[in-house]
């Protein structure tokens, strides 16, 4: 497959629009400035591109997505973008616990770091590695930090409630008892709890609990 074919694909994908009213991310990225991958380094993560890089889009990537926005959002400072590759990521424990890898891994994705296995930098300069750690102790769902600020946040989309239908029309697709029209009602009422927790910024302080401070 040629590149043109590889575009073409991509543009022609298909997905809820709904993800593209999501608020993106911007960051710099000194890597990618550095080597030339993008132009000034200024990366923009929008949600299709966590959903792509998980897999599927629920309620858990968009919960992950938020946390890192509002993180982000925390630490930029007079429309200066934060450097992505430099926040470090402490997880809710264990690693295998949950959603608690997948809630990790999309914030880390977002930030450009990662555990023991990341990209060890240049010169000592720009390093990604142990950057991602878990914590079984940790009294919130992820914290992050970045120069002199950390901030601690748990997700609960609980008060976002899914439509009466939706679980009903799970357990038939998990069976295989679900009709054509069936399979495309619970794809359309899943992913409209999802458009429910992102679009709807004034639930974001119902379903995060937040704790910001500075480093003494």
């Amino acid at each position: 497959m040629n590149c043109i074919t590889k575009i073409k694909f991509f543009d022609n994908m298909k997905y809820p629009v709904f993800y593209e009213n999501v608020p993106p991310i911007k960051l710099y990225d000194p890597l990618s400035d550095f080597l030339g991958a993008i132009e000034e380094g200024i990366v923009q993560i929008d949600y299709i591109d966590v959903v792509k890089f998980a897999g599927h889009s629920c309620p858990t990537v968009a919960g992950a997505y938020i946390m890192s926005l509002m993180a982000i959002n925390h630490f930029s400072e007079k429309g200066r973008l934060v450097k992505r590759g430099e926040i470090k990521i402490i997880a809710k424990g264990p690693k295998e616990g949950g959603t608690n890898g997948v809630t990790a891994n999309v914030a880390a994705y977002i930030c450009g770091v990662n555990d023991e296995s990341g990209f060890a930098g240049i010169a000592g300069k720009m390093n990604r590695k142990n950057k991602l750690v878990y914590n079984d102790i940790l009294d919130c769902d992820l914290e992050f930090e970045y120069e002199n600020k950390s901030i601690k946040l748990t997700y609960d989309p609980s008060p976002i409630k899914a439509d009466e239908k939706l679980f009903p029309l799970l357990q038939k697709q998990l069976k295989g008892l679900a009709s054509e029209s069936e399979q495309k009602l619970f794809k359309k009422l899943w992913q409209n709890r999802v458009k429910d927790i992102l679009l709807n910024k004034d639930n974001y302080q119902n379903i995060m609990l937040i704790k910001s401070n500075k480093f003494l």
